[in-house]
C-alpha cells in the first residue's frame, strides 16, 4: 500500500488544480479510474497477510493439478500429465506476470507505439520501426511454422496459451494489473505466436547486436594497419573458452572453402570511402552475457559435480525470471522460467543441472541492395533482375493516424534501411539484413528436453535444438559427468566476413554455409576437471571459421585464475565466487598507471594517486580506489584516442575494453599517445599525470558530498520496466561490481540470477534474483529477493521430491481441477 500512497500523492502534487479527475493530460488513463475505490489502483494492493490458497476449475484440464506455494512464492506444480502442467504454468505466469509477458511481447513485435505513443523526439516510434524493418514478427512466424512440425513442441505450447487465456478470461477490472490501469489498455489473448515473439526477443537480445555499420566507418577514417591495432579481437591475455583447439576433434581444414572473394582486395579491404552517417537502429545491450562454470567431482569436497550459473542482463522490475517446479510422473525440474513461454531455462531436475552464456557470435550482416527503379519491386542478384517481396507493417500510435511503413524483402532478409529509413544523410542507400534469427527454428524445445534430460547423452541431444541465440551450454550430472557445448546454427565464416557491409549484387560475399554443428566447440571431463565460460572468445587462432571481433576476455580470465587453484571446492565457495568484485584490467593497467610523475600532477592528483597505489584492486562497496581507477582510465582512453576519432562526426565504435592495457603494455611508445592535433609529440608519461589531473575535480566534488565509494557512483538500481514511476523502482543499492569482473553489476544491468547446484544425491540447489515472484507494486513479493540479492546471499532451493506434499515451507495450495 505504502507504494501507492506515494504513487498517487505524486500524482495529485503533479495535477495541482489544474487538471480535473477526467483528464488524460497526466497519465494515459482518466485519474478519476485510476483511483476509484471500487476498480482503481488501490484494489492492487495485497494485505499483509494475502492467501494463496485457492481452488480453479477449467474444462481444459483432464486431471487434477496441485501448486504448492512455499514461504517465498515459489510454486511447486504437480500434474499427472505434460498439457495440463503446462496449463497451469502458463495460468501462474499470468496469475502474476501477465503486464509483463504482453509488454515484452509488444517490444519485441514493435508495437510500443500503440501503448505510449510516438515518445520524446519519436524514439518509440523509430523503435517500433526498427523491430519491423528487423523482421522480428517475420523471424516468429518462422518460427511457429517449425514449431508446428513437431506434434510435441505444438501441444505444449498450445496448452501454455490456454491456460494464459484461461486467467485473462476471469480477470476482472478491479484485478487487472496496475499497468494497465495506469497505460489505459487492456490485455489481448496469448498465442503461439506471442511466445515465438519472446523467444526472439531472446534471440534479438543476445544475438542481435552488431557494429557493423560503424566498423565500415571505421574502415574508411583509418588505414588498415591502426585499424587492426584498434580493433584486433585475438588478445594477449585470451583465455578461450575452448583451449588449444588443435586438440579438439575437427577436420583438418574447415567444411568449406573459406577463401575472401576475388575483389575482396580491391572492393572490401580497401580501407576507403564507405561510410555511414546515420546509425538508427535501437541496439541491445552489449553487456549482455553471463559466467557459468562447473567442476568435476576430482575436484570438490564431496566427490560431485558443483554448477554455477549468473547470466548478466537487464535488472528490471517485475524480473527477467519467474522461479518455479514443474513436475509430472516423467520428470521433475527446478530453477528459472521466463514468463512467456513453457519449460525451465536454466536449472536443473534429479539427475542433471543446465545453464547458459551468451556465445555473442555475429550472426547479424548487412548486404548493400540495388533496385532496378523507385518501386523497389526488383533487385540485381547474380546477373538478373531478381523479383522483391513487400510486407506492409502497420504501425498502430496512441491518440494518432496508424502508419503504414512497406518493408521490402530480399533473398538476404529485409531491406532494414531505404529512402524512408535513411542510413546516410547524403545518399539512398538499400542495406539488407541477413540474421540468422530469421531462419525457422524450434529453439524452445531445447529447453524442453533439457528439463527430461538424464545424462550427458540426452543433454547433447538436447541442445541441437538451440540454433539462435548461439549459446555456451554448460552441464553437470549425478554420475559425475561435466560439459560445455559452444551451441548454435553458425554461419561459416571467411576472416572479417561481415565485420563491414558487403555486396548484395551476387553470391560471392553471401555466408558460405553454415559450421557443421560437431565442429563447434566443446568439452567433455576435460583434464583440467572444469569447463568454464563467459563470452570470451570461445577458441584460439587455430579455429578454422571467423567468430566475429568484440569479446570480453577479463571475467573468463579470472574465473580459469580461481578454478585452476582451487580444490576439495564446496557450495560456499562457488557462491563467493560468483560475488568476486576482483579487477583483472586494473592488476594489468597498474604498472602503467604507476609510471606517472608526482610531480606533474596537481595536489589533488596527488591525493587520487596515493589512493590508487594503496587500492585492493576489488570493486566493492567502501571502495574509494575503484572510483579513482575508473575515472582516471577512462580518461586516459579519451586522451589517448579521441584526437584521432574525432576527426570525423560518423559514428565509429571505441576499442574494446582490453585494446589500451595491451596496446601500452607491449609498446611503451605507442604511436596512439601522440595528439595528431599538437605538433608537440606527446608520450604516455604526459597522458599519465594529465589524465588524471583532468578528474581530479570530478573526483573532488564527489569526496566533496561523500559520494567517492565506488556504490554511490555506480549507484546500483533495479528499475520498473517503464522506468518512470519512481515508487515502483529500488534504487541505490550498496553492490559491489562493475564491468570485466565476475560479479558484473553495473547500474542497471548484471546478475539477474546467481544459481549454484551440487550434484549430490539429493540434489542441493542455490539461488535467488534482484526482484520477487510478484509483478505487482502491491505485493510484498514484488521485490522481496532485493535486499537479501544486493547483500550477496543465496537462498537454499526447495526441491520437493515426488510425491511429497508437505514441507515446513510451503504455506499455501493451490488446487487445479477439471469443470
Amino acid at each position: 500500500m505504502r507504494r501507492y500512497l506515494s504513487f498517487a500523492a505524486g500524482a495529485l502534487a503533479t495535477i495541482g488544480l489544474v487538471y480535473t479527475l477526467d483528464s488524460r493530460q497526466v497519465l494515459p488513463a482518466p485519474l478519476g479510474k485510476l483511483l476509484s475505490p471500487q476498480h482503481g489502483i488501490w484494489q492492487n494492493a495485497e494485505p499483509v497477510d494475502q492467501t494463496y490458497n485457492l481452488t480453479f476449475s477449467f474444462p481444459e484440464l483432464s486431471g487434477p493439478v496441485s501448486v504448492y506455494m512455499d514461504d517465498r512464492l515459489v510454486p511447486h506444480v504437480v500434474a499427472g500429465n505434460e498439457p495440463d502442467l503446462y496449463f497451469v504454468q502458463g495460468f501462474l505466469h499470468a496469475k502474476f506476470r501477465l503486464w509483463q509477458m504482453e509488454f515484452q511481447t509488444h517490444a519485441a513485435a514493435g508495437r510500443i507505439s500503440e501503448i505510449l505513443g510516438t515518445g520524446p523526439g519519436g524514439r518509440i516510434l523509430n523503435y517500433d520501426r526498427s523491430m519491423r524493418r528487423l523482421g522480428m514478427v517475420y523471424a516468429a512466424e518462422q518460427s511457429v511454422k517449425e514449431v508446428e512440425k513437431s506434434p510435441e513442441s505444438l501441444a505444449q505450447y498450445e496448452a501454455y496459451a490456454k491456460g494464459v487465456n484461461a486467467y485473462i478470461d476471469q480477470l476482472t477490472i478491479a484485478e487487472l494489473p496496475i499497468e494497465y490501469k495506469l497505460l489505459g489498455y487492456y490485455p489481448e489473448k496469448w498465442s503461439i505466436l506471442k511466445t515465438a515473439l519472446f523467444l526472439k526477443y531472446m534471440s534479438y537480445d543476445l544475438a542481435g547486436s552488431e557494429s557493423d555499420l560503424e566498423f565500415t566507418n571505421a574502415r574508411s577514417v583509418f588505414s588498415q594497419m591502426d585499424y587492426e591495432q584498434l580493433f584486433y579481437y585475438l588478445a594477449d591475455s585470451l583465455k578461450p573458452v575452448v583451449p588449444n583447439t588443435l586438440q579438439q576433434p575437427y577436420p583438418a581444414g574447415p567444411a568449406m572453402n573459406l577463401e575472401p572473394p576475388a575483389d575482396a582486395d580491391s572492393l572490401y579491404f580497401s580501407f576507403q570511402g564507405d561510410t555511414v552517417s546515420n546509425v538508427l537502429e535501437n541496439k541491445p545491450n552489449p553487456e549482455n552475457g553471463s559466467n557459468n562454470w562447473a567442476v568435476s567431482g576430482a575436484k570438490t569436497a564431496s566427490g560431485r559435480p558443483i554448477l554455477s550459473n549468473d547470466p548478466h542482463l537487464g535488472l528490471n522490475l517485475p524480473s527477467l525470471w519467474f522461479e518455479m517446479q514443474l513436475t509430472t510422473p516423467e520428470f521433475s525440474a527446478y530453477g528459472v522460467s521466463f514468463p512467456g513461454s513453457p519449460n525451465i531455462i536454466i536449472g536443473f531436475n534429479e539427475d542433471i543441472s543446465f545453464g547458459f552464456t551468451n556465445a555473442g557470435r555475429d550472426v547479424k550482416d548487412y548486404y548493400e541492395i540495388r533496385f532496378q527503379d523507385a518501386t523497389k519491386s526488383a533487385y540485381w542478384f547474380n546477373g538478373a533482375w531478381k523479383p522483391a517481396e513487400k510486407r506492409v507493417e502497420i504501425i498502430k500510435i496512441k491518440g494518432e493516424p496508424d502508419l503504414q511503413d512497406t518493408v521490402t524483402y530480399t533473398h538476404f532478409g529485409p531491406v532494414m534501411y531505404d529512402d524512408s529509413y535513411k542510413i546516410d544523410d547524403q545518399t539512398i542507400r538499400y542495406l539488407a539484413v541477413r540474421w540468422k534469427a530469421h531462419d525457422p527454428s524450434n529453439d524452445g524445445r531445447a529447453f524442453y528436453e533439457l528439463n527430461h534430460a538424464k545424462n550427458l547423452a540426452d543433454y547433447q541431444e538436447a541442445i541441437k535444438y538451440l540454433t539462435c541465440p548461439g549459446q555456451n551450454c554448460i552441464f553437470a550430472s549425478k554420475t559425475g559427468d561435466i560439459a560445455l557445448t559452444q551451441q548454435g546454427v553458425f554461419p561459416a565464416k571467411w576472416r572479417r566476413q561481415g565485420d563491414f557491409i558487403m555486396k548484395g549484387t551476387d553470391s560471392s560475399y553471401m555466408w558460405r554455409g553454415m559450421i557443421p554443428t560437431e565442429e563447434n566447440p566443446r568439452m567433455i571431463n576435460p583434464e583440467r576437471n572444469y569447463v568454464s565460460s563467459a563470452n570470451q572468445l570461445v577458441a584460439d587462432g587455430s579455429y578454422p571459421y571467423y567468430t566475429g571481433t568484440e569479446f570480453p576476455i577479463y571475467r573468463g580470465y579470472m574465473i580459469n585464475r580461481l578454478l585452476d587453484s582451487m580444490q576439495q571446492i564446496r557450495p560456499e565457495q562457488m557462491m563467493e565466487m560468483q560475488l568476486n568484485d576482483y579487477v583483472v584490467k586494473a592488476e594489468f593497467a597498474r604498472p602503467i598507471l604507476l609510471k606517472t610523475n608526482p610531480a606533474s600532477l596537481t595536489e589533488s592528483g596527488r591525493k587520487y594517486l596515493e589512493i590508487f597505489r594503496k587500492w585492493n584492486l576489488r570493486n566493492e562497496p567502501g571502495s574509494e580506489g575503484a572510483t579513482v581507477f575508473d575515472f582516471w582510465w577512462k580518461q586516459l582512453e579519451r586522451s589517448v584516442w579521441s584526437d584521432e576519432f574525432e576527426q570525423t562526426d560518423l559514428p565509429m565504435p571505441w576499442p574494446s575494453e582490453f585494446t589500451l592495457v595491451e596496446s601500452l603494455l607491449r609498446d611503451s611508445v605507442y604511436s596512439f599517445t601522440d595528439n595528431i592535433n599538437t605538433e608537440t609529440k606527446e608520450g604516455l608519461e604526459d597522458l599519465l599525470a594529465s589524465s588524471l589531473n583532468l578528474v581530479s575535480d570530478s573526483l573532488d566534488k564527489l569526496a566533496a558530498k561523500n559520494e567517492l565509494a565506488w556504490e554511490k557512483v555506480k549507484a546500483t538500481g533495479v528499475n520498473h520496466l517503464l522506468k518512470v514511476i519512481k515508487p515502483f523502482n529500488r534504487s541505490d543499492l550498496p553492490v559491489g561490481g562493475g564491468k570485466g569482473v565476475i560479479n558484473a553489476t553495473s547500474a542497471d544491468h548484471g546478475q539477474s540470477w546467481r544459481m549454484v547446484i551440487h550434484m549430490t544425491d539429493d540434489v542441493e540447489g542455490y539461488g535467488i534474483y534482484p526482484g520477487g515472484q510478484s509483478g505487482n507494486p502491491g505485493s510484498k513479493y514484488y521485490d522481496s529477493f532485493v535486499d537479501d540479492w544486493a547483500a550477496g546471499k543465496h537462498y537454499r532451493l526447495l526441491f520437493l521430491k515426488r510425491g511429497t506434499t508437505s514441507d515446513p515451507k510451503i504455506r499455501w495450495t493451490m488446487e487445479f481441477r477439471k469443470g
